[in-house]
């Protein structure tokens, strides 16, 4: 992983995070802040302005992948760069989660 793009999205923010989950499918913007939404029982919102200037800088970066256009709304998918960021993030997750329970991890 380009360990430029590693240090500006680790540790990422909710947004980002709920961002490249939601495009592991072909979605658009609207339709992955109904899915955050919906995932975290309407705690996270993203506003239309955050979501498009993640997107773009998403897209520029290489995480995610501009696929069509439907119905005037822009559809994009995960890129294997920005699958490795997520299961990166998704580890960290994990091992803070673990940590917070007191389990060892034993070198992981």
């Amino acid at each position: 992983m380009e360990e430029k793009i590693k240090r500006v999205y680790i540790p990422m923010t909710e947004t980002g995070f709920y961002i490249l989950f939601c495009l592991r499918s072909e979605n658009h913007g609207y339709g992955i802040t109904r899915q955050v939404e919906a995932l975290t029982g309407g705690e996270i919102l993203i506003s239309p302005g955050t979501m498009y200037g993640s997107l773009s800088k998403m897209e520029k970066d290489g995480l995610i992948q501009f696929v069509r256009e439907e119905e005037k709304r822009k559809r994009y998918i995960i890129t294997p760069l920005g699958e490795e960021i997520l299961e990166t993030e998704l580890r960290r997750i994990e091992r803070l989660y673990r940590n917070s329970k007191g389990e060892q991890t034993h070198g992981k």
